[in-house]
């Protein structure tokens, strides 16, 4: 049974998958350390502003993708260490679950499909040029492309088993809706807009932009699904999802 569950949970060899998840897992430590190091250099004129690098959605999903792969290199290493006689699901392989179909994928989902098409229609609105100087290339694609690559090799690697549809969406419109009450508190507080894009909008199109922006969140939960199916097959476990 153990090993009819770990041929499920895993496409790939449990060495050659903890190995991918050390790998990516010290690729986002390394880049979240380059980030932290610009940004406390007061360069960045975003960081010297109220809430600082933490009311940048990019930062917080660059910390959110470190944490998952961390999560992931610990939950290999303990069943490296300790493996399971029973079929069912650790608490770290259910958190692991969670914390991917409902946050990791979506969330960096969002990231790399907003940034690059504002940046593609014009890219003062949400990436000034002025960045360059202070933000290097391989960075700036660090935060915003190579995130949704890794994320696919991540599905590839591991079958990920999604909550209820009803209840995975929930949980990510609560995190939507936390960041969001974010970004008003942010301009609230001290006046600025965190994306330059929202400055340039009416109030209407503010409303309009902001909650294009929320409900774009659920087709993207929606497409983890879908591929995990494609990649994974359908199985039990994802038969009810409009509960």
């Amino acid at each position: 049974m153990a090993a009819a569950a770990a041929a499920l949970r895993s496409g790939v060899n449990s060495k050659l998958c903890l190995f991918a998840h050390l790998v990516i897992f010290a690729w986002y430590v390394f880049t979240l350390n380059v980030n932290c190091s610009i940004t406390s250099s007061g360069q960045h004129p975003g960081v010297r502003t109220y809430g600082g690098r933490w009311k940048y959605l990019t930062f917080i999903n660059l910390v959110m993708q470190t944490v998952f792969f961390g999560l992931c290199v610990v939950t290999d290493l303990v069943h490296t260490a300790l493996p399971r006689k029973s079929s069912n699901p650790s608490l770290l392989v259910t958190l692991q679950d969670f914390f991917f179909t409902v946050l990791a994928f979506p969330v960096g989902t969002f990231v790399f499909t907003s940034f690059w098409s504002i940046y593609s229609y014009d890219r003062e609105l949400v990436f000034p040029k002025v960045l360059d100087d202070i933000i290097p290339t391989w960075l700036n694609h660090a935060m915003h492309t190579v995130i949704l690559p890794l994320l696919l090799v991540q599905m590839c690697l591991q079958h990920h088993k999604h909550p209820s549809r009803s209840r995975g969406i929930l949980a990510l419109a609560l995190f939507a809706s936390l960041y969001l009450a974010w970004v008003l508190w942010v301009r609230h507080a001290s006046g600025i807009w965190v994306y330059p894009i929202m400055a340039h909008l009416s109030p209407a199109g503010l409303v309009v932009f902001l909650s294009v922006a929320s409900l774009s969140m659920a087709p993207l939960y929606l497409l983890g699904e879908k591929l995990n199916r494609v990649i994974w097959g359908s199985t039990g476990n994802q038969k009810k999802k409009k509960k």
